[in-house]
């Protein structure tokens, strides 16, 4: 099933509508009929009763998102929102080494204590406390220097806010982000496929398979980096699918619409 996403988009934010100063475009977006004055939706081309949202010369119309680059910009804030969200789970994994930083010993006493709390229960499961990996794991990090965990908490910081960045530029369409996430992402793409050489879990392949898809996406999509002509191309897009494609005749002359 084929989405309308200008209509779609149009049901949810209400019409966008112009009144140009120059009179053969007012033909183009206006229409009479017996309950008055109706004006085309720059985004859905729909006509509306009602007053303009908004008069002026047509160089100074809005530039109103549609079809293709308004399902663009909508898989974009779902990009912005998965990096948000990210973003805000990193800061918190930040605070939480910090703290643990300024608690090493106090978290180590309490470990050992619960530790030998419930050895009787790893026994009764034959489950082997003394050489379990997830055990070993945490006791290493009771080895950290306190200067080592707040390096590890300064690099968290500075991803997480890396991600957030990222995702408040997608959201609001920013050229300069969707660069910064391309080149961001695929720089721990490397990374990723390491960890997955270590432990294969679905979280990592999902959070591997979303990465790559969303720098291919972007980068082709939005023609960085030179593809599929670059900037000049995806300017060109973006407004041949505004004002002046909605301006032309939609099937039928815009004289019929009078009358």
């Amino acid at each position: 099933m084929k989405i309308d996403w200008d209509r779609r988009t149009c049901a949810r934010r209400g019409h966008i509508t112009y009144l140009p100063h120059e009179e053969h475009h007012q033909a183009k977006l206006r229409a009479a009929t017996a309950h008055g004055e109706a004006w085309r939706c720059l985004r859905c081309g729909d006509f509306v009763l009602g007053d303009p949202h908004g008069t002026g010369p047509v160089a100074d119309a809005p530039l109103v998102p549609r079809g293709k680059v308004l399902r663009d910009l909508f898989i974009l804030r779902f990009l912005a929102v998965e990096r948000a969200v990210r973003g805000v789970f990193i800061v918190l994994a930040a605070i939480a080494v910090w703290k643990f930083s300024n608690s090493q010993d106090a978290v180590r006493q309490f470990f050992d204590k619960n530790l030998e709390a419930v050895r009787p229960v790893a026994v009764h499961f034959h489950y082997d406390l003394d050489h379990s990996p997830i055990v070993d794991t945490i006791r290493k990090t009771f080895g950290y220097k306190h200067s080592t965990l707040l390096l590890v908490a300064s690099l968290l910081l500075a991803y997480a806010l890396v991600e957030i960045v990222e995702g408040v530029g997608l959201w609001r369409a920013k050229r300069w982000a969707e660069y910064l996430t391309v080149v961001a992402t695929a720089a721990f793409l490397p990374l990723e496929i390491y960890e997955l050489t270590e432990k294969v879990s679905w979280l990592k392949i999902a959070t591997l398979a979303i990465n790559i898809l969303a720098v291919l996406y972007i980068a082709v999509a939005k023609r960085l980096f030179g593809l599929r002509g670059g900037r000049a191309a995806f300017d060109e897009e973006r407004q041949s699918a505004s004002f002046l494609e909605v301006a032309a005749p939609a099937g039928m002359p815009a004289a019929a619409h009078h009358g």
